[in-house]
């Protein structure tokens, strides 16, 4: 049997992908670094094929422990990410907070390739975002981290090979996060983009999952970051 462990897999992205591969047939492992979030996880998927444990993407030590309970797994994919405190005027910004980001988009995922060691047998995964081809105004670290992992999964790519590396860039999605973004704005923010975009409509956590799905059972992908922003970057 197919094992993947999501790494993030407690809400939006990540739930949304766990579940379609619990579905496929998957036994999936989520980690996060919510306690609650896994266990309310849990109760929602409730399938006798998931398991769940505690880890936080940005500690070196987390990340060792939860591969000590993972001792070998086909996928990793990793859709975790705290943007959240990411955006504001360069002025404002803290250096804590764009550290904070760094930390759990870049080098969290190297993390996870460095402590997963031989323990992956098929593929990872990472999760970039549209932040890294059209930036906007008060998103510099954001932009840059989801930047930065294009180089990171080509190098990876070639240090772990034969096991896959690849990342799958989001556009917009409507996922929770958005009502700590914009919160009773949030509606009015998604609609006006959705009239952007060519694709007509946002995203939803299925279609990034299935675009997920797609990198993993595709044995001949490596080094490559597959867009799946409703065609953001063409405007």
């Amino acid at each position: 049997m197919t094992h993947t462990l999501v790494i993030g897999g407690s809400s939006g992205m990540g739930f949304a992908l766990t579940e379609r591969l619990l579905h496929a047939g998957h036994h999936v492992t989520i980690a996060a670094r919510d306690p609650h979030r896994l266990t309310a996880a849990a109760d929602r998927l409730d399938h006798d094929r998931l398991t769940t444990h505690t880890a936080d993407i940005a500690e070196e030590e987390s990340i060792a422990t939860l591969f000590g309970h993972v001792e070998s797994t086909d996928h990793v994919v990793v859709t975790a990410a705290d943007m959240r405190h990411g955006y504001g005027p360069l002025t404002k910004l803290s250096t804590r907070d764009a550290r904070t980001v760094v930390d759990i988009k870049v080098l969290g995922p190297w993390l996870v390739a460095k402590h997963a060691g031989g323990r992956i047998r098929r593929s990872l995964t990472v999760t970039s975002g549209i932040a890294a081809y059209r930036p906007a105004a008060g998103g510099s670290i954001v932009a840059a981290a989801n930047a930065a992992l294009a180089g990171l999964v080509r190098a990876l790519a070639l240090e772990l090979a034969p096991v896959r590396v690849n990342a799958v860039s989001p556009g917009w999605v409507d996922t929770p996060i958005w009502d700590d973004f914009a919160g009773p704005d949030k509606h009015h923010r998604l609609a006006a983009m959705a009239r952007r975009l060519p694709a007509g409509r946002i995203g939803s956590p299925a279609d990034i999952a299935a675009a997920f799905h797609a990198v993993l059972d595709n044995d001949f992908m490596t080094g490559t970051i597959l867009h799946v922003d409703g065609g953001h970057r063409l405007v």
